[in-house]
This record gives C-alpha cells, structure tokens and sequence, in this order.
C-alpha cells in the first residue's frame, strides 16, 4: 500500500519541510518555538533516501534556503530544490503558527501536487508535523543534531502503524551562507 501512495515526487516534497505537531502553545512555548525555527533559517544541503514502497532505495539530494516567516510570525518559509540524477525538482514550504498549532503545505498543498501542515509542535531541539494528502496520513520529524546538522524522517500511515519512508541529513550550507551574508 505504501508504494501506490507515496511517489518519489511526493516524497521529495515532504523530504523539504521543517514544521510542527501538537496541542495549544502553552505561554513561553511560542517564544521557544521562534527560536528553533530562527535556529533552522540558513542554507541546507544534503542527501535523502526513500528507504521504503515502490521507490525504495531512490537516492536525492536536496538545497534548501530557510528564512524567518514575516515579522511577528512563528515559522519558516523554505525555497530551493532536490535533485534525483539529473531530473530536478523546485521544493517550497511554509510553516506557520496558526492558534496553538502550526499551518502550512508544501509546493501548492494537498489541492495541488503538494501535502498540507495540519498540525505540528516543537520539543527542544525536535519538531513534529503532521502532513495530509487525500488518503494520505503522516508526519515529519526534524531534529537539530547540532547548530549545522539537522535530520529530517518522513513515515506515513500504514493501517495501525507510522511506516518510515524518506530519511534526509543536511547540514549548513556555509559558502551559500558566506555569499548570501555580504550586503551591498
């Protein structure tokens, strides 16, 4: 079942998303919050598999540009693209707090060719999103390792149980951030 729901397509659109799963933000929560999601801003590189379905073993790699949401926001907003040999894909995301949750989709969201944020939270150094696209159930996990590593894994819901599909590892990209550092 896993195979005919989840494209590689799918699959890298997810592999690109920073965001968050949970309940009501409890009154310091949202200055924690901002400050992962200002610790997660910056260049990304790095290489993604999907390690389960039709596609398994599909090797990408993905360069990613994060940045604050507008002012006053909690979130991210994610431009750049993933690459599967020489086919290459433009990824987009934005995350925003939204109540006490978070918001957001990937590429144009589940009424286009992308999956929507429905819920989401932040703990510590990890954040949890919950992702939707018609039949399709999941979550994202992105932990911050250290200040330049950040792993993302991507599963989906299988009958009972949360099914690991896409593994991503990027670490800071410091020449993109070096160049886009320099203001004129």
């Amino acid at each position: 079942m896993v195979s005919r729901i989840f494209s590689p397509k799918v699959g890298l659109i997810a592999a690109t998303s920073i965001a968050a799963l949970g309940a009501a933000l409890p009154a310091g929560a949202a200055s924690r919050d901002k400050v992962f999601f200002e610790s997660a801003a910056g260049a990304w590189k790095g290489p993604g598999e999907i390690v389960a379905g039709k596609y398994k073993g599909t090797k990408f790699t993905c360069n990613l540009i994060g940045e604050p949401t507008a002012e006053g926001d909690t979130g991210i907003k994610l431009d750049g693209t993933c690459r599967v040999g020489v086919f290459k894909q433009p990824m987009s995301a934005v995350i925003t707090q939204s109540g006490g949750s978070y918001k957001g989709k990937f590429l144009d969201g589940a009424d286009g060719k992308g999956l929507d944020i429905v819920s989401g939270a932040v703990n510590g150094d990890k954040i949890v999103v919950g992702i939707n696209r018609a039949k399709l159930n999941g979550a994202m996990i992105a932990r911050m390792q250290d200040n330049n590593a950040l792993n993302v894994t991507i599963s989906v819901k299988v009958e009972d149980q949360m099914v690991p599909v896409i593994g991503l590892a990027l670490t800071r990209d410091m020449d993109q951030m070096a160049v886009g550092s320099i203001k004129p």
